[in-house]
C-alpha cells in the first residue's frame, strides 16, 4: 500500500537531486580568480592640469555655444585662467602583465597626458614606476614596461573569435579604487558599435566594469584574456564592453616590436549600403562596402579601383559593411598586395592593391562654397547650380566640377536622404553631372527607370553618396 509519508521521502529525494544538478551546472571561479589576480595590476597616474582646463571642466555642464551667458564665461575664464595655478590630478586604472620581464597591457584613456605612472602588484608592497613603449589612441590600447626583481607572473591572450554570447566570463580589475576586485557574467553580445573610433568591434558583458576597471582582463574559464575592459554605459546597469583579444593581440605585438603601429590603407572613403543604393547599382543585397572616393594617387587608385565599386571581400574574407572592411585592411601589413574583390556595375571583379600606410590625419578639410541666387529648381526638392572657378579652387579642385546644392526643400526626399545645402553633386547615378542638363538627362534617362537616383556628393572633407527615391 502506497502512504503518504513515501510522497515525503520522494519530494525529499527529487529536491537533493535537482539541487545537485542545479550545483553542478554553475561554474567555479575561486581556482580562476586565483591563478589570475597575480597577473593583473592596479595602475595609478598623476597628471598636472592647468587653471584654464580646470575652468574649462567647471564650466562644461553649463556652457553651451550661443547660450545667454557666453560673453560671461568667456570673460571670466580668460581673466581667472590666466591666474589660476595648476593642479595635480590622480586617476585609477587597471592591466594585466603579458610578459616575465615586465610588459603590461592596459588602455589608453587609463595613461593618457599622465606625467607619473605607479603600477601596483596583488603580493607585492613595492610600488613601480611604469614607462609608455607605446600606444593607439585609435583602439584605446596602450603598452607600459616596469622593471622588477623577479619574474611576474603572465595572463595569455585567448582567442575571442571562438567566444560564444551566453558563455561565462571573468573581469578582475580596480573599480573605485577596490583593488583586484572580482566579477562574473556572461558574453552578453560581440560585434559592437559604441561610436568610440573606427574600429569599434566590441564585446559586451554583464560581467560588472566601474570605473577603474578599464584596461583590465576579461578572462574565459580557462583563464586566458578574450577581452580588454574599456568602457561603460554609465546610466546603465551590466553593460561593459571589452576589446576583442583577436584585436588587441596584433597591435600589442607591434607596440612591443615598434612602440608604433602601422596599418593598412587603401586610400578611399567609404561608406554603407543602404537598399534604395544597393538598387541604383544594380545589386540584390546590402552586402560589402560602398566606395564613395578614390583618393588621387593612392594605391586604390593606382590599382584600378573606382568611385561607386563595392568592395566584397579582401583576400578572400568576406567584407559586410563599412566597419568590416576597416578592420580587415587594418590588420594587413603596409606594403602587402591584397586581392580586393569588388562588384562593378552588377559584375564581380578582383583587383590587387599593394597597400600604403594608414595616416588618421590623410584628409585635408575643404571649404564650402557660399551660396549665390543663379540656381535652378529640380522635381526632386533640391535647388542645384554649376560651381564657378573661384569656388572649384576654395574646394581644392583643378577646375570646376558638379554642382552646387544651394537648397533643399523640408520634409522632401531629398531631405529625408540627408541633401544638404552646400553639398555639391559630382555624379549621378554613377554619371558626371557638370550642368543642369546633365543632370535632367540622367534623372530622365536613367533615375526613372530604375526609381532611384544615386548622388555622389562632395562634403567639406568627405565624398558619400545619397539615394534619393523617385515619386
Amino acid at each position: 500500500m502506497f502512504f503518504p509519508r513515501n510522497l515525503v521521502f520522494i519530494a525529499i529525494a527529487l529536491l537533493f537531486f535537482w539541487g545537485s544538478i542545479a550545483h553542478a551546472a554553475l561554474p567555479e571561479f575561486t581556482d580562476l580568480a586565483e591563478n589570475a589576480a597575480p597577473a593583473v595590476v592596479n595602475i595609478s597616474t598623476v597628471r598636472v592640469v592647468a587653471g584654464d582646463e580646470q575652468l574649462r571642466r567647471f564650466f562644461s555642464p553649463f556652457q553651451r555655444r550661443g547660450g545667454p551667458f557666453d560673453d560671461f564665461f568667456e570673460q571670466f575664464e580668460r581673466f581667472f585662467g590666466e591666474q589660476a595655478p595648476t593642479r595635480r590630478t590622480q586617476s585609477l586604472g587597471s592591466g594585466f602583465i603579458i610578459s616575465s620581464d615586465g610588459f603590461i597591457v592596459t588602455n589608453n584613456h587609463v595613461i593618457r597626458d599622465a606625467t607619473e605612472i605607479t603600477v601596483n602588484l596583488l603580493d607585492n608592497d613595492n610600488s613601480y614606476t611604469a614607462e609608455v613603449v607605446g600606444r593607439d589612441p585609435e583602439t584605446d590600447l596602450a603598452l607600459l614596461k616596469i622593471e622588477a626583481d623577479r619574474p611576474l607572473p603572465v595572463l595569455e591572450f585567448g582567442d575571442s573569435g571562438q567566444a560564444r554570447v551566453g558563455q561565462w566570463v571573468v573581469a578582475i580589475g580596480n573599480p573605485f579604487g577596490l583593488a583586484h576586485t572580482v566579477t562574473a557574467g556572461i558574453v552578453s553580445a560581440k560585434g559592437r558599435i559604441i561610436g568610440s573610433g573606427p574600429y569599434d568591434d566590441f564585446i559586451q558583458t554583464d560581467a560588472s566594469i566601474n570605473p577603474g576597471n578599464s584596461g583590465g582582463p576579461l578572462l574565459d574559464m580557462q583563464g586566458r584574456v578574450i577581452g580588454i575592459n574599456t568602457a561603460i554605459v554609465a546610466a546603465g546597469q551590466g553593460i561593459g564592453f571589452a576589446i576583442p583579444s583577436d584585436m588587441a593581440r596584433g597591435i600589442i605585438a607591434q607596440l612591443q616590436e615598434n612602440k608604433m603601429v602601422q596599418r593598412g590603407w587603401l586610400g578611399v572613403t567609404i561608406q554603407d549600403l543602404d537598399e534604395n543604393t544597393a538598387r541604383a547599382l544594380g545589386l540584390t543585397t546590402t552586402h560589402g562596402a560602398l566606395i564613395a572616393e578614390v583618393i588621387q594617387g593612392e594605391p586604390a587608385e593606382q590599382a584600378g579601383l573606382r568611385s561607386g565599386d563595392v568592395v566584397v571581400a579582401i583576400n578572400g574574407e568576406s567584407v559586410s559593411d563599412s566597419g568590416s572592411l576597416l578592420r580587415v585592411v587594418a590588420q594587413q601589413t603596409p606594403g602587402e598586395s591584397v586581392q580586393v574583390e569588388v562588384m562593378r556595375r552588377g559584375e564581380r571583379q578582383s583587383f590587387t592593391v599593394t597597400l600604403g600606410t594608414r595616416d588618421p590625419e590623410r584628409l585635408a578639410q575643404r571649404g564650402t562654397p557660399s551660396p549665390r541666387t543663379d540656381d535652378q529648381d529640380t522635381s526632386l526638392g533640391i535647388s542645384l547650380r554649376p560651381i564657378d572657378e573661384r569656388e572649384a579652387r576654395a574646394m581644392g579642385m583643378t577646375r570646376p566640377q558638379g554642382l552646387l546644392v544651394t537648397a533643399v526643400e523640408a520634409e522632401s526626399e531629398a531631405a529625408r536622404a540627408d541633401v544638404r545645402a552646400g553639398d555639391v553633386v559630382v555624379e549621378a547615378n554613377q554619371q558626371p553631372v557638370n550642368s543642369i542638363d546633365d543632370f535632367q538627362r540622367v534623372l530622365r534617362e536613367d533615375a526613372e527607370d530604375k526609381g532611384v537616383i544615386m548622388l555622389l556628393i562632395r562634403r567639406q572633407a568627405q565624398t558619400i553618396f545619397r539615394t534619393i527615391p523617385l515619386q
